[in-house]
């Protein structure tokens, strides 16, 4: 039997409020899980491809000089996973406010779960990735390793006003292409400094060696700007506060507001982004050249070109009644809907799940075709120093793949999705 919840027009208190709502909310809004479903199911495609395409290792699928137009939007659409997997990590630390949960507690649930989620990518996230445990790679750095560090700073800041911090993100994603003239000094050689070290970490990608010059960590995904994305996501949960046509309103704006200025900035081609883009053979890759912008670390056309479009996806689907609690979602919404949501409410558990998936995928298609297996148990160090002839398949395999993927792990997201809703173990938060 379901709970009455509040309506949309009830109001709940600031974070940073002395008193709790009479009614703490306790509902899940659909909208937002069926968004994060959907990116973590594009972020498989990538993965997939990664582990399963013929070209993966041969070139980059963004080269206009060498890609064709289907590889590179099957690589280009997973840019909005990263970007609105941070962006809702942010807006779901505003809802735990939501759900009346006090800054103190939130600020030492933050620490905990950031260092948890640090040392998830150099653990489990590392082995899923490379079936390899040498010593030499120390990790790879990437989504959940800032998250995680984004988590720490944020059990700092959101102390400070929601305005404060809104405010400080926005600021770092518009302001931060400003560093790119500056190369940490001292990257390119054997022994980097603390220094160089600490430059690389916050806004400058690339391996640095740890210990000795034989023990090499790769960070993928520098803390700037990302914690400005986290920032300004919790700063945007506040919109769902406010009755629906009001924030239907904002989000159309705010939303085809990114989007009027990836187009704007874009075009002058001056700042936002470090690769410029540029006529080419045609029309359809000068549009491609055009929407090719920079991931590592994210510029902020990369941003403005990812974000505008899924806040406004947000305003599309959202509805005046949401999903309530931690209920099953009604069967009329769609079966579609229901898997994407499912996926979405159990987002880490996914995460790890279709790293190994396709992983394992690719080593079965590799061994039944007498295709060579060995370097999917390599590290990246000899995934691109070695020459590895005849692997990988033609990009039609790899949806098949994906798709065999995402089939085989619903069924364990959708049970997790259940214990998640019958039990309310502390543990439970931290998956």
């Amino acid at each position: 039997m379901s709970v009455p919840q509040p309506t949309e027009s009830e109001s709940f208190p600031m974070p940073g409020t002395n008193f709790k709502p009479i009614k703490p909310p306790t509902r899940r809004i659909d909208s937002i899980d069926l968004l994060r479903g959907i990116v973590m199911v594009i972020m498989m495609l990538d993965h997939t491809r990664d582990f399963v395409h013929n070209a993966a290792l041969q070139f980059d699928p963004l080269d206009l000089s060498r890609t064709n137009v289907w590889l590179f939007f099957t690589r280009w659409i997973t840019h909005f996973c990263a970007p609105v997997f941070v962006f809702l990590a942010g807006t779901g630390i505003y809802f735990q406010f939501m759900r009346g949960k006090g800054k103190g507690d939130m600020s030492r649930f933050l620490l905990t779960r950031g260092l948890w989620l640090i040392f998830l990518e150099f653990t489990v996230v590392r082995f899923g990735i490379f079936f390899n445990v040498n010593p030499q790679f120390v990790g790879f750095l990437q989504v959940i390793w800032v998250i995680g560090a984004s988590m720490v700073i944020m059990a700092a800041i959101v102390h400070l006003p929601l305005s404060v911090v809104g405010t400080f993100g926005v600021l770092l994603i518009a302001l931060h292409n400003m560093l790119d003239r500056f190369v940490v000094p001292g990257s390119g050689g054997p022994i980097p400094g603390l220094g160089v070290k600490l430059g690389m970490l916050l806004h400058q990608p690339g391996p640095f060696p740890v210990g000795s010059p034989d023990h090499l960590l790769f960070v993928a995904y520098p803390l700037i700007p990302w914690v400005g994305v986290m920032a300004a996501g919790y700063a945007f949960g506040e919109l769902y506060q406010m009755d629906i046509y009001r924030r239907k309103r904002i989000l159309w704006g705010l939303g085809g507001g990114a989007i009027l200025l990836f187009v704007v900035i874009r075009f002058v081609n001056v700042y936002g982004d470090p690769a410029r883009w540029a006529p080419q053979k045609n029309a359809l890759f000068a549009v491609l050249s055009f929407i090719n912008t920079t991931k590592y670390p994210p510029s902020l056309l990369f941003l403005l070109m990812t974000l505008g479009p899924a806040i406004v996806f947000l305003a599309l689907i959202d509805r005046r009644t949401p999903v309530v609690g931690d209920e099953p979602i009604p069967p009329s919404q769609g079966a579609l809907r229901n898997v994407l949501i499912t996926f979405g409410r159990v987002p880490l558990f996914f995460y790890f799940l279709q790293w190994y998936t396709a992983h394992l995928i690719s080593v079965g298609l590799h061994y039944a075709f007498g295709k060579p297996v060995d370097w999917l148990f390599q590290t990246p160090i000899q995934w691109f120093t070695l020459p590895h002839p005849g692997i990988g398949f033609p990009l039609v395999v790899v949806y098949a793949a994906w798709l065999g993927g995402l089939l085989l792990i619903y069924p364990l997201c959708k049970w997790f999705a259940g214990v998640r809703q019958r039990r309310r173990d502390w543990w439970l938060s931290y998956l």
